[in-house]
């Protein structure tokens, strides 16, 4: 059987976390998850999902503040003799002291195909950018950023509206298969991982606040692949009469037209909001208005006395 010390902490890994406890051929020793944090208006402590889940499952939970800056901790995983760790958005730098911790590998499931998009937004990155196809793979971690060798990688189709809780969902549900397989390969000697082509890489830098702002003067295909991108994490959005509009959901009107102006509303239908861009103009179908919940941008306007001729910013 092989052992396993599983880091982690977001739903992302959840699943992976199931099928390696869960199956015959692996035995999870512990789980490594970030500290306990407050969340939601009344600052509540909140465990991870990873946290959560191993709880549920008699699972043993480690929480250090900085694993590779805390001895104890190194010495609590060094008795443990794991075969591995598997590292999965765990959130955390790992020295190389503590890469050298198991017998075989620390192993990381990354989200994207490497090398490109290394570093901690992959999957949004690929659909700001429009990528057509994108996907998830696994690699011996070292001290680089996700510059390890890859042993597996799995590719996943991007439609034109995917958004980001799609391809998370289809990534968290494709990697469980995909982290079993390496550490078997691995351990068997049946995978020969191979070197990242250092000409090729691309890096998904961590989203800034002000790209949540849309900037109407990009095009209507730029503007929508933001909206999926960022569909909920944390979302983009756009000012009304001096209030944030997160927009969840849209649609392209008119790919290529060019309008005097950028930001006005041309057509108001069942469907939503015909919005003018540098280039096309963008339907606006589903919104969450500043303290409002989610709701059909047909269904705002009345309230929100928008009309054709108006100006969203």
């Amino acid at each position: 059987m092989i052992k396993v010390i599983f880091m982690a902490t977001p739903q992302i890994a959840v699943k992976s976390l199931n099928y390696l406890n869960k199956s015959s051929d692996f035995e999870v020793l512990a789980v490594v998850t970030q500290t306990d944090k407050p969340s939601g208006r009344g600052n509540k402590i909140k465990f991870s999902p990873i946290k959560e889940y191993a709880l549920e499952n008699n699972i043993k939970v480690f929480q250090p503040v900085s694993i590779r800056k805390e001895p104890e901790m190194l010495e609590a995983l060094k008795s443990l003799e794991p075969d591995y760790f598997v590292t999965f958005a765990f959130g955390q730098i790992l020295s190389q002291e503590v890469l050298d911790i198991p017998k075989i590998a620390t192993i990381n499931l990354h989200a994207s195909l490497l090398p490109k998009y290394r570093g901690a937004n992959p999957i949004q990155r690929a659909l700001i950018n429009g990528d057509k196809e994108t996907g998830i793979c696994t690699m011996i971690t070292d001290v680089g950023l996700d510059s390890g060798d890859v042993c597996l990688s799995h590719k996943i189709p991007v439609s034109d509206d995917m958004n980001f809780e799609d391809l998370h969902d289809s990534i968290s549900d494709l990697a469980p298969e995909l982290i079993a397989k390496t550490l078997i390969g691995l351990a068997n000697k049946t995978i020969n991982p191979q070197k990242q082509d250092e000409t090729l890489v691309t890096v998904a830098k961590k989203l800034q606040a002000d790209e949540e702002k849309i900037n109407l003067a990009k095009s209507a295909a730029e503007i929508h692949n933001l909206v999926r991108g960022i569909y909920k994490s944390p979302s983009a959005y756009l000012i009304f009469n001096g209030k944030k509009i997160k927009i969840l959901k849209t649609k392209i009107a008119e790919p290529d037209k060019v309008y005097n102006q950028v930001g006005e509303i041309l057509k108001i239908s069942k469907d939503g909001i015909e919005v003018s861009t540098g280039k096309g103009s963008l339907t606006v179908i589903t919104i969450k208005p500043e303290g409002k919940g989610e709701m059909a941008a047909s269904a705002w306007v009345n309230g929100a006395k928008v009309k054709v001729g108006d100006f969203i910013l």
